[in-house]
């Protein structure tokens, strides 16, 4: 069956989103996904993917059409095993099958499709990474729908299970579990399950020539890092003597935030690019050669907790995220014996700028530095005002009952007041929402600042 003809006003609709106030595009209404099944094939320096797609899903609501997010061609679609239409409208796939699908239903729907994904432009940046023996995908917000089809938004979660099929001596890593690879004739194919909910935009693939370590950590979940081998010997050394230390990271973090959240953990460094960059894509996080260290591998295993298992409800709640993962930063310095978490507080305080608003910075200020450095000031001002006892027990309970779901600015000032039973509001408004400088009682950490 060809592209089915779908009215102008349908594709309008299924275009609005999932309706987040940065990305009104983003995500897909209507539909809730519970599993995302790739079946893959790449090839390295044609940078050519080729697969298929099966997504699984339940209809909150009478869908006659079902949209995804995805910026690669699609040659076939079937929902519920029955051949649908299907046509792409502005980084949009709209499946339209033979017959309605009623709310409440479980329903699947298959994609075949390819495309060089590198060509793939969303929102100026190019979310796919070809390299000369590869590729890996990184860049928050927008990765996912430029390799494949799904509901790109932090609000619907759902399990992974990713094959790619890959010439034989180019290893692929994931998030999740390894769980083996199938040799055929000149090609192996790499299999990882991601068990726990994750959002779209936490699932990554690096393809290319990897250094693969695995251990186990103690309570039995796998440890895998990877490490590109286009690494210099120094950048290979450097990159280990900070990974290897994941586990004690991890450790540390528990004692402060409860749990660990998944099945596996580890790390990926990537070589070609010196940038200080790194994401926390679901159980590892992607290090560029240039952020491959200590402090880096606290900052994204934070996010393993604050990011990936708890996610923002819309993308203006970015602080959560990175606020918290900041905050680590300095926690840690502090465990280490070196700056206190108030002390960085009062030298972030000098330095910041106060123009953008942690709470609101706006789609273009997304990823600026007052996010993360106003949103963990915000954190400190908070352990201030409530003493050490209910802090860490509103991060701890923020941590647990919103595992695996979203939250948002205001439920985590709604947590923090009941469990301390103080009125934060003032507080809250003041540092995330408030344009200049706080002063008096609401920046009592400025004074220790080192000399």
């Amino acid at each position: 069956m060809g592209m089915a003809w779908v009215s102008t006003l349908a594709v309008a609709v299924l275009l609005s989103g999932i309706g987040d106030p940065y990305f009104p595009a983003d995500g897909n209404a209507g539909y809730d996904v519970s599993h995302y099944r790739l079946d893959l094939r790449y090839q390295p320096g044609a940078d050519r993917l080729a697969g298929t797609a099966v997504i699984r899903a339940s209809a909150t609501r009478d869908l006659r059409r079902v949209s995804f997010d995805f910026r690669l061609d699609a040659s076939e679609a079937r929902v519920n095993g029955v051949q649908a239409g299907l046509v792409r409208r502005g980084g949009k796939l709209v499946v339209t099958p033979e017959a309605a699908l009623p709310a409440g239903r479980p329903f699947s729907v298959e994609v075949r499709y390819s495309g060089v994904p590198s060509r793939v432009v969303i929102d100026g940046e190019r979310p796919w990474k070809a390299t000369p023996d590869g590729a890996y995908s990184t860049a928050e917000p927008h990765i996912a729908s430029a390799w494949f089809p799904c509901n790109d938004h932090p609000r619907d979660k759902a399990t992974y299970d990713v094959s790619v099929t890959v010439p034989d001596g180019t290893q692929v890593i994931s998030t999740g579990v390894l769980k083996g690879t199938d040799r055929h004739s000149g090609s192996t194919t790499w299999h990882w399950h991601g068990s726990r909910p994750q959002a779209s935009y936490l699932q990554t693939l690096a393809i290319g020539h990897y250094a693969i370590k695995r251990g186990t950590a103690p309570d039995g979940r796998p440890i895998v890092t990877a490490y590109d081998r286009r690494l210099s010997k120094s950048m290979r050394k450097a990159a280990q003597d900070s990974l290897e230390r994941t586990p004690e990271v991890l450790a540390w973090e528990e004692s402060l935030f409860g749990p660990y959240p998944f099945e596996a953990e580890g790390g990926i460094v990537v070589a070609g690019d010196d940038s200080e960059d790194a994401e926390e894509f679901q159980t590892r996080p992607v290090y560029r050669s240039g952020a491959a260290d200590l402090t880096t591998v606290v900052h994204e295993n934070a996010h393993q907790w604050f990011g990936d298992s708890v996610s923002v409800r819309s993308w203006r709640d970015i602080w959560l995220n990175e606020g918290f993962a900041t905050y680590a930063e300095w926690m840690w310095s502090e465990h280490l014996g070196k700056a206190t978490a108030r002390q960085q507080a009062a030298e972030a305080y000098a330095r910041t700028d106060w123009r953008i608003l942690p709470g609101d910075p706006g789609r273009e200020h997304l990823f600026d530095d007052p996010v993360y450095n106003r949103g963990a000031m915000t954190l400190q001002a908070l352990r201030d005002t409530v003493g050490d006892r209910d802090f860490f027990a509103i991060v701890r309970a923020w941590a647990t009952r919103h595992r695996y779901g979203n939250g948002s600015t205001p439920e985590f000032v709604a947590l923090a007041e009941k469990i301390s039973g103080k009125r934060l509001d003032t507080l809250f408004r003041t540092w995330l929402f408030t344009k200049g400088r706080p002063h008096g009682r609401m920046s009592t950490f400025a004074s220790s600042r080192q000399p």
